[in-house]
């Protein structure tokens, strides 16, 4: 990703393109903790993809017997020898590896198969929870757990029950091009801009909520917030819904775009690359954090826990923030290639974290009951970007 971004800029004529902001060659998945309306989307796929054991597994493994089915986002462990090194260190031997690009894809999958592990944000974590298709976990079995914020541990505990390890979280920024663009920092400009890429995905609604100002919790809202969020948003029905971010990155290369949503990984690519954007100032934005859980029904847990330990490891975090461009949950991982990430997030800054709505349920998990649920907003979705 971060060299795609100096192609595309040097394609432009930015002067003086510089490297990548980490050692590693790489960058983010479209935001995983958003579900997307699955469109016609192509993503690089690492340069050191994983060789699971065996590289072609059979559709239905054994299970119980020292393997382990995984289901992840691409690039969140396929890098960097991640799998092989984890086969050495366990003795687990990881039978089926698949990845996906949005939680739309990954529900997909989900309906397909039973899987061990799987890495979930918010709004697909608590369905999975609501239908059974994850168990609780026991903390006192995963390694390093107690190495993960408290904030976010919290927020995958549900009734003293935990269903999720913390693995990366993120938040979104609205950029824009101060070349372009005079007096932008102002986050109503950005929802009255033709010229502005918004991600394609149902929860942009809650960003929505938050330039319209009425709202508490911009994910718990009424079916009148709603309609506002939904009527600021289908103001320009030309704007643009990225799904790939490279999307986004080569409209600020182009100069077709004034405004975009994104996350600080993409600011430091393109401030690297010598574009001048910068981050609209807001009170509050919104975030989410993807978290490692347990499938239902396994026959043996063992391999899966030592995969959820080692995923809370400083070192494999690191190497997956370096990677995907996302806040590792372990604090500790935020040295070497993870630094200038960790520093772009605000990872132990007083009171970055107090100023970002997490989601941590679907739209409609008001405890009151008086909220638009998430069915509403997906279907109010469709309506706007179709």
């Amino acid at each position: 990703m971060a060299l795609a971004v100096a192609a595309l800029v040097t394609g432009v004529g930015a002067a003086s393109p510089s490297p990548a902001v980490t050692s590693s060659q790489a960058g983010p998945s479209a935001s995983p903790g958003n579900t997307t309306p699955p469109r016609n989307t192509t993503s690089p796929r690492p340069a050191t993809s994983p060789r699971p054991t065996p590289s072609a597994p059979s559709a239905s493994p054994t299970r119980g017997d020292g393997t382990l089915q995984i289901l992840t986002y691409r690039g969140y462990a396929d890098y960097a020898g991640t799998t092989s090194e984890f086969e050495k260190v366990t003795g687990c031997r990881i039978a089926r590896f698949d990845t996906v690009q949005t939680a739309d894809e990954m529900a997909a999958k989900l309906a397909e198969r039973p899987y061990d592990v799987i890495s979930a944000g918010p709004a697909l974590a608590a369905s999975l929870v609501e239908n059974g298709k994850v168990q609780r976990i026991d903390p006192a079995k995963v390694s390093g757990y107690d190495d993960l914020s408290k904030r976010f541990r919290d927020m995958s505990t549900e009734s003293d029950r935990v269903y999720g390890v913390p693995y990366l979280w993120g938040f979104h920024e609205f950029l824009y091009d101060s070349s372009r663009v005079k007096d932008g920092d102002d986050l109503r400009r950005v929802f009255g801009s033709d010229d502005v890429a918004l991600q394609d995905s149902p929860l942009t609604i809650a960003d929505a909520a938050l330039a319209v100002g009425d709202a508490d919790d911009p994910y718990e809202l009424s079916e009148a917030e709603l309609d506002r969020a939904v009527a600021l948003l289908g103001e320009h029905a030309d704007r643009t819904y990225w799904q790939n971010p490279l999307d986004l990155v080569k409209g600020f290369a182009t100069g077709s775009l004034d405004y975009a949503q994104a996350t600080p990984y993409y600011r430091l690519l393109l401030e690297k690359a010598g574009k001048p954007v910068k981050a609209v100032t807001t009170g509050r934005t919104t975030g989410w954090v993807d978290s490692w859980m347990l499938g239902a029904g396994l026959p043996d847990t063992e391999c899966a826990y030592r995969w959820l330990g080692y995923t809370t490891s400083a070192t494999v975090q690191r190497k997956a923030a370096a990677w995907v461009g996302l806040a590792p949950a372990n604090p500790k991982a935020c040295t070497k290639g993870a630094k200038r990430i960790c520093e772009a997030y605000g990872v132990g800054k007083e009171g970055r974290l107090d100023r970002i709505v997490f989601a941590v349920r679907p739209p409609g998990g008001c405890d009151a009951g008086e909220c638009a649920d998430y069915a509403a907003w997906t279907e109010r979705w469709r309506e706007l970007v179709k």
